[in-house]
């Protein structure tokens, strides 16, 4: 299969696919890009970085669309990181495919690329042939969240004011917290403070030790282990360029590939089991969901929906970049929705899997045309048994 590889990696292109028996034509630009095309008539699919000289990549298959010689090639736009807004601008577009540069194996964007290119799975996340679906927001459930997300705070208003004042007592620094949260756009989320100030630097290592969506592990070659595409080469030589990791020489293959595998073991999401770093004060808040008022707000500013999938840290959403896992974002982030009442209400385990299904059922009926208040409605009343759990997570 003959692919056209469109952007400024090429050079690390190359050298992860040089062993392979991929056929690529590099450019830098659009404009060799059209040019080519013209020419070469064989061309089977498009991968394109979504920044290119002079303008994007959705810039550029707008362009090829136009030609009609060319718009029935599969694209795939390529990100250096997830960006929520172009996702939802690549999906409307048409664009075959998306992907993170970073955390997507280079092979494997070439055998989605192939497996478009022969017809194997759903030719676009849009088309001509079938009507994109139009996202808008339900004016009714606006009006439902400002409403209720207004009252709450009014009559709650002491208890916030009492929460506030514990928590001041028993640490110091703030007594919120603001952090960046992915739904539909990204926006800054806020709880009161439920842990002791400095916490985010003990994450990576309880998130190894205590993540409640942990996988099983998969042994990771020792990087002291010679890389199989070195070893066929004279003594040396390295079939890309050496790192040094901990000490030793390393190639970059090599060293991408156990981190890979790495990233195999972990999860897209991190949920802390009976977390230490929690305060006295933030077990209590915890447990009954008070350090959740403050996303009240949010509801008011439009960030957020009573009712939704649950807005994600900027490193959990840019793990989530296959068709199944972002589905999740077609819907609007909220305090509540499907994997809380289903599975976090009745205090049971729930796996990740679980957990995108519930995420991407929502986004389903979110994004169909059964909308209903009523289901919504449904939802936070489930809630409120669900709001008091025995786990601090």
């Amino acid at each position: 299969m003959k692919t056209l590889y469109i952007g400024k990696n090429i050079d690390d292109i190359q050298w992860s696919i040089e062993n392979t028996e991929i056929s690529v034509i590099f450019c830098s630009n659009s404009l060799e890009a059209v040019n080519i095309l013209k020419v070469q008539k064989d061309v089977e699919a498009i991968i394109c970085e979504y920044n290119l000289t002079g303008n994007n990549g959705l810039y550029l298959h707008k362009r090829l669309k136009e030609e009609v010689c060319l718009s029935a090639i599969p694209f795939i736009l390529l990100l250096q990181e997830h960006n929520n807004q172009v996702y939802q601008d690549a999906f409307r577009a048409g664009v075959n495919d998306y992907f993170v540069i970073k955390s997507t194996n280079i092979e494997e964007i070439f055998l989605r690329a192939k497996q478009l290119s022969r017809g194997k799975e759903a030719a676009s996340l849009g088309s001509k042939e079938v009507e994109p679906i139009k996202y808008q927001f339900p004016l009714s459930k606006r009006i439902f969240d400002i409403v209720i997300a207004s009252t709450i705070l009014f009559f709650l208003s002491p208890l916030f004011l009492i929460t506030i004042i514990a928590i001041r007592l028993e640490s110091k620094g703030k007594v919120y917290y603001i952090a960046k949260r992915v739904g539909r756009k990204t926006f800054d989320f806020y709880k009161l403070r439920s842990m002791r100030t400095g916490s985010d630097k003990l994450l990576q290592q309880l998130a190894k030790d205590k993540n409640q969506y942990n996988k099983p592990e998969i042994k990771v070659a020792d990087e002291k282990e010679e890389c199989p595409r070195c070893s066929k080469l004279q003594k040396g030589e390295s079939c890309s360029p050496l790192k040094y990791a901990e000490g030793n020489k390393i190639c970059d293959y090599w060293y991408t590939k156990q981190k890979k595998q790495e990233q195999k073991n972990s999860s897209s999401f991190i949920k802390i089991v009976d977390d230490p770093r929690i305060t006295k004060v933030g077990k209590i808040i915890r447990n009954t969901s008070i350090d959740e008022l403050p996303q009240l707000i949010n509801v008011i500013k439009g960030d957020m929906s009573l009712v939704g999938n649950r807005p994600l840290p900027v490193y959990e959403a840019e793990l989530l970049t296959q068709d199944q896992m972002s589905k999740r974002f077609l819907a609007p982030a909220g305090i509540t929705g499907l994997w809380q009442v289903e599975l976090r209400g009745k205090g049971g385990d729930m796996s990740e899997e679980e957990r995108i299904a519930l995420d991407n059922r929502y986004a389903d009926y979110f994004a169909g045309n059964n909308y209903s208040l009523w289901f919504d409605l449904k939802i936070l009343m489930r809630t409120v048994p669900a709001l008091f759990q025995k786990s601090t997570v």
